[in-house]
């Protein structure tokens, strides 16, 4: 599979985290290793330590800060991933006492978006977000710049914008945000748009990695990149479905969540997460093949709560059920899980009870109608055959008579040909 770093020799890295209690260490690292692997790196070694809090100095305590100076002289390593966000102080006193550079967590998740970012859009957000977390780090902190040409922690902005002052960043921020408004403003006026046409939306939302693009994929050809790698889909997709029911959808594939998403990346990612937030039905999707599968949905249920997503209909759909069957059994799954759609975006399994389930979740806003449309309104009918569910239709002297269901916009096009409910399909003379 294709890494960031194309052509490039993979750097090296050890990873290094505080066990303060506040989550599962062992887990947060496994997750910082597919992050490193991600952006280009090999891990090398993981140093843990535990402690009540985080040395405010060095992150870590003076002793074992020599031991991963060691460690990093021994194995060559050209960085220490650190599983937190650092302070400036830290990451100065870190980078004066190891051989090797120094990236926190969210210094490592802002690069792979940066390698990821395709739509103008998505440059934006990130630029933004890599700003906005660099700004307290190089006034006054003696942070080397120059090192900004290359390797992980390293792209976006650019150098000519990361030696300017301070002054120049916070202009080039408000560019960004005011960049971002009209952005904003635009996607609002498709999203009152799709209302007045009364076009329903999907959105495919949950953990990085879920296969969320590979369903996207499955359900309407959408050609988004889907890979088995974290943070393979940035850029938000968006694709008509059509359901069981004859409805047409906007389908919306969203970018993956992680643990502990860096806030710069929440806030800059913002409207992009409430085009997500304000479909008309959510299916938060999860792997279940993961051990930790309950815990990703959560992150995810916390993420949509925090958007004031709780009013509208969230379903829980497992994938990659084709890899553990045995998910599919009546209760293996806990908790609020085991009311949860069971499918396989690769193979296809359940994808018809996940259709199924979408139409019945979206709000009634569809009627069975009997028409007879003029012989001057082929166009009409057309539509009539692709957004709605034909039940029957005949060509008699007056033009075509139909019985289809047919969504708010069609409905108010077709309300000058409608027939009474009384005329029936068998009824002479009309």
């Amino acid at each position: 599979m294709e890494e960031i770093q194309q052509g490039k020799e993979r750097e090296t890295a050890l990873l290094v985290s505080i066990d303060t209690g506040e989550f599962d260490v062992d887990s947060s690292l496994d997750e910082l290793e597919e992050l490193a692997h991600t952006a280009g790196a090999d891990v090398l070694g993981r140093l843990i330590q535990k402690r009540e809090a985080p040395d405010k100095s060095t992150c870590i305590g003076s002793g074992r800060l020599e031991e991963l100076a060691q460690l990093a002289e021994n194995t060559g390593a050209d960085m220490a991933i650190f599983d937190r966000e650092l302070t400036a102080t830290q990451q100065r006193n870190l980078e004066d006492a190891l051989p090797c550079r120094v990236v926190d967590r969210t210094m490592l998740i802002l690069d792979i978006f940066a390698g990821r970012a395709r739509s103008a859009e998505g440059r934006l957000q990130v630029e933004l977000a890599q700003l906005q977390y660099l700004l307290p780090r190089l006034a006054g902190q003696g942070i080397a710049l120059s090192r900004l040409g290359g390797g992980i922690g390293t792209r976006g902005p650019g150098e000519t914008k990361l030696e300017s002052d301070r002054r120049h960043i916070r202009r080039r921020i408000q560019s960004l945000k005011q960049q971002l408004a009209e952005v904003e403003q635009h996607r609002e006026t498709r999203r009152a748009r799709r209302r007045k046409d009364g076009l329903s939306t999907v959105a495919i939302v949950g953990y990085t990695n879920a296969g969320k693009s590979t369903l996207m994929n499955t359900l309407t050809s959408a050609g988004v990149l889907a890979e088995n790698k974290l943070f393979a889909t940035l850029d938000t997709t968006s694709r008509a479905l059509k359901l069981p029911d004859g409805r047409t959808v906007l389908l919306i594939d969203t970018v993956g969540l992680v643990r502990r998403l860096p806030h710069h990346l929440v806030d800059a990612f913002r409207s992009t997460l409430e085009e997500a937030a304000q479909a008309d039905v959510i299916l938060n999707l999860c792997d279940a093949s993961s051990p930790e599968a309950e815990e990703h949905l959560q992150v995810t249920r916390e993420l949509l709560s925090q958007l004031g997503c709780t009013d509208r209909p969230i379903l829980t759909v497992m994938n990659k059920c084709d890899i553990v069957p045995a998910v599919l059994e009546p209760g293996r799954l806990p908790g609020e899980s085991a009311q949860a759609l069971r499918i396989s975006a690769k193979t296809g399994g359940g994808i018809p009870e996940l259709l199924e389930a979408v139409a019945a979740a979206l709000p009634p806003d569809r009627r069975k109608v009997q028409l007879l449309l003029p012989f001057s309104e082929g166009s009409l009918a057309q539509l009539c055959r692709q957004e709605g569910q034909v039940e029957s239709e005949e060509y008699v002297p007056e033009g075509l008579r139909m019985v289809v269901t047919l969504g708010v916009r069609l409905l108010d096009a077709v309300k000058d040909y409608e027939l009474p409910q009384s005329h029936g399909l068998s009824e002479p003379g009309l």
